[in-house]
């Protein structure tokens, strides 16, 4: 049976960050994806220059009418942007806290735009993150959430991801790309203790969307029935492969997007 994943996340009209990688990734994991937005930004590979929100209650109302019709296996959060639309979320999501839900704290864009409003951390805290199945931010976004200094180091970064278990989430992944060096180490923690992903760094300018490219496929393996060490496996081994493939794409002059579709296009259809 195909599962169902919906994502509740911003637009990016060049296509590759928020639903739109979001359905890619969806799509190439061989789950149906479904999108609510939450807000049009205006943008491309070399940064975000406006954001129109959509009402909060329109929100809500995009997600209500997904459940009442469609079994949905897994759920993915992106952008917020702001605290009344994280309450309308955290409002039309309560009851259905038997579905996976995976949050990426999309609060800041690769070219250093703001996505998510002051006033909205302590709401997404408060509201969204004890939802989460699994909450996947980087050095940046666990240090916001703690309100804290980013962490600089592999014992830092598990320090923060089991105290940041502490909001809510069942498990938390804090992602080391920010880290440096030629490794790139993802931390899980989970109630059994922590995790250590490791990869190598691959060199490339085409960054665009990991992180949305990431939450979504983890949301998609749970769809399926993976464990989290499972999917954090299997999510972390797609997107290794779009990234060391996405200089078959030809998108932009800025950071470009990594190749969803790397399994199953051909070179000759790029």
């Amino acid at each position: 049976m195909i599962r169902n994943v919906l994502s509740i996340a911003g637009s990016d009209p060049s296509g590759g960050a928020g639903v739109q990688a979001d359905l890619k990734a969806l799509s190439a994991r061989g789950v149906y994806g479904m999108a609510v937005l939450t807000a049009l930004t205006v943008q491309n590979t070399q940064g975000v220059s406006g954001v129109h929100l959509v009402p909060a209650r329109f929100v809500a109302d995009q997600i209500r009418a997904v459940f009442a019709d469609v079994k949905v296996d897994a759920v993915k959060i992106g952008m917020i942007a702001t605290a009344e639309i994280a309450d309308a979320v955290a409002d039309a999501l309560a009851p259905h806290q038997d579905v996976p839900i995976v949050l990426d704290p999309v609060m800041v864009a690769k070219g250093g735009a703001a996505l998510l409003d002051v006033s909205a951390v302590d709401v997404l805290t408060r509201r969204l993150l004890p939802l989460a199945t699994l909450l996947t931010p980087n050095l940046p976004e666990a240090a916001a959430l703690l309100k804290e200094e980013a962490a600089e180091s592999r014992g830092q970064m598990a320090d923060q991801a089991d105290r940041l278990r502490g909001f809510g989430p069942v498990a938390v992944l804090v992602k080391g790309g920010h880290l440096g060096g030629v490794e790139s180490p993802d931390v899980l923690a989970t109630v059994s203790g922590v995790t250590w992903f490791d990869a190598k760094r691959v060199p490339t300018a085409n960054t665009h969307g990991t992180g949305c490219t990431l939450s979504s496929a983890l949301a998609a393996e749970l769809a399926k029935g993976a464990s989290l060490e499972e999917a954090v496996t299997r999510a972390k081994a797609y997107l290794a492969g779009a990234v060391a493939h996405a200089s078959g794409l030809r998108v932009g002059s800025g950071h470009g997007p990594v190749h969803h579709f790397h399994a199953l296009w051909s070179e000759r259809s790029v």
